[in-house]
């Protein structure tokens, strides 16, 4: 059984285009992800998941990390696990083959990762470099297709495997390390950010059915398609919230913030869904008359952008054949899957069952339910990829990342046996006579209350503010059918078990795959 002094603080940062999250957690005894500490902070210097302008960006990241320390003092992180994300990531498929060669004609593990080692050789844009190779289908001589863990100790003379290579712009994951490291932070891994979302929200089943994970962001659209097993497909959509937001300034002649505001408290998916006899009335600016916006004109243009980063989704799909394929439907994760009836919007322009993915399964402590939003899967997924490597033991040290907390209380314990050992010295040294004991009594005038946990109220003052700015007049738009679902606790050992099987189709690390000194280094 797992113990919390026992694992490791995991780390995972996601720098998005519009905010940056860092979130602490630690496995405990259910092998559920304990919160030890979050940050936030809105981003800047980052545009469509790409990081243009270094000294912004690291100043986000600490504010970020500020806020995680406010939230828990004690907690000193040194080392982070990065999403990675951006129009310039690209996927390409392959295909490799490795000549048996021992005495046995036994496929050996070895020979697995040396087979999959070899595909960092493929060819690529000269700008780009392989930041993950994904082994899919095996072939052993004829026979086949086999998962990558069946084919280890079948017979065989030959060794045949597809792959997904995911290839970035050596820039700008050049940026997005130089941004992290200007914290004195180390980076641990990177990972590819649609499938630390699909980490954090979906199961074995989902996989085994198919199922395509749609990760709405601030700045991309990033989509990870599964099926029998494996992952079959990456994209990343450069399209999403933040083109939202300029779609409803630029059609209603509002300010960048109203627009934002207005997306966020009156957004909605389905313009059906909305009375054309509600309006939305923004107060006079500096002299303007008062404006009144159709709420229903709102929702036309969220659901066109909606409808067009749908349209590239189900291109996709059509790419692969897995347009009816897919048993196991479409999870929406990510701040923007929040729009109201979104996922009516979904299933009818795919044909495919919807749901809005929560990471609520993996986590625990008295920050899960604050964290159980899609817009945290990311980072959710990010230390559960961390746990991965530590199952499987692809790096060594664990250990940067600590609680003051343990070790404050042991230097205190030690002090304090000191000072009475040399109290008790000096009680026999010079011995005192008559001693008169005075009590002193000390009232105490500060009571301590009870310290409810630090919560994200960005989005209840953003409520609260916008019900001050904006006031609706006519019908309440319809609240969203979209509620978080009650879901059973998963045994523990099942749900061990399914995290092996989704890490098993996601692939590996991207920082070190193989210790060997000519595989490329990120610096």
């Amino acid at each position: 059984m797992n113990t919390e002094n026992n694992n490791p603080i995991i780390v995972g940062l996601d720098i998005g285009t519009t905010k940056i999250v860092a979130i602490a957690g630690r496995r405990n005894e259910y092998d559920k992800i304990e919160i030890l500490g979050s940050g936030f902070s809105n981003s800047s210097g980052v545009n469509h998941g790409m990081v243009l302008n270094i000294e912004e960006c690291n100043k986000c990241i600490e504010a970020a990390l500020d806020d995680c320390k406010t939230n828990n003092p004690y907690l000193e992180i040194k080392e982070v696990y990065v999403g990675v994300a951006g129009h310039h990531i690209k996927s390409i498929q392959t295909q490799g083959k490795r000549v048996i060669q021992n005495e046995d004609d036994v496929v050996a593990r070895k020979d697995v990762e040396m087979l999959i080692k070899e595909q960092f050789k493929t060819s690529i844009h000269p700008g780009d470099q392989i930041i993950d190779v994904i082994p899919q289908e095996f072939m052993v001589d004829s026979h086949g297709p086999f998962l990558r863990d069946n084919v280890v100790g079948m017979s065989a003379n030959n060794l045949r495997a597809n792959f997904h290579i995911i290839t970035a712009d050596k820039d700008a994951i050049k940026n997005i390390n130089r941004a992290v490291t200007r914290s004195s932070l180390g980076i641990k891994d990177f990972e590819l950010q649609p499938l630390a979302s699909a980490a954090a929200v979906m199961s074995p089943e989902d996989i085994e059915m198919g199922v395509a994970i749609i990760d709405i962001g601030g700045g991309t659209t990033d989509l990870a398609v599964f099926h029998d097993g494996i992952i079959k497909h990456t994209a990343v959509i450069p399209r999403a919230g933040v083109n939202i937001t300029q779609d409803i300034k630029s059609g209603l002649g509002v300010l960048k913030s109203q627009a934002e505001q207005m997306k966020k408290k009156f957004g909605v998916a389905l313009s059906d869904e909305v009375n054309s006899n509600t309006f939305i009335s923004i107060p006079s600016i500096r002299g303007h008359k008062p404006k009144e916006i159709s709420a229903k004109n709102l929702a036309k243009i969220i659901q066109s952008r909606m409808e067009e980063i749908l349209d590239h989704v189900q291109h996709h799909l059509r790419q692969l054949n897995l347009e009816d394929k897919l048993h196991g439907g479409v999870i929406l994760t990510g701040g923007g899957s929040q729009l109201k009836h979104l996922k009516q919007l979904t299933e009818f322009k795919l044909g495919l069952p919807a749901r809005i993915g929560f990471p609520n399964q993996h986590i625990a402590g008295n920050e899960a339910t604050k964290l159980n939003q899609p817009m945290f899967a990311t980072c959710i997924g990010l230390i559960l990829r961390g746990y991965d490597d530590v199952d499987n033991k692809r790096f060594t040290n664990f250990d940067a990342n600590t609680i003051y907390e343990q070790s404050t209380g042991a230097a205190t314990t030690e002090v304090a046996e000191q000072t009475a050992l040399v109290q008790t010295e000096l009680e026999s040294l010079f011995p005192v006579e008559e001693e008169t004991v005075v009590e002193e009594v000390v009232e105490n005038s500060i009571t301590e209350e009870a310290i409810d946990p630090i919560v994200d109220d960005n989005n209840d003052h953003l409520a609260q503010d916008l019900e001050n700015f904006f006031k609706l007049e006519g019908e309440e738009i319809p609240e969203d059918a979209n509620a978080v679902p009650e879901q059973k606790e998963i045994p523990r050992e099942k749900r061990t078990n399914g995290l092996k099987k989704v890490f098993s189709a996601i692939g590996k690390n991207i920082m070190q795959i193989f210790d060997d000194e000519e595989d490329e280094k990120l610096n």
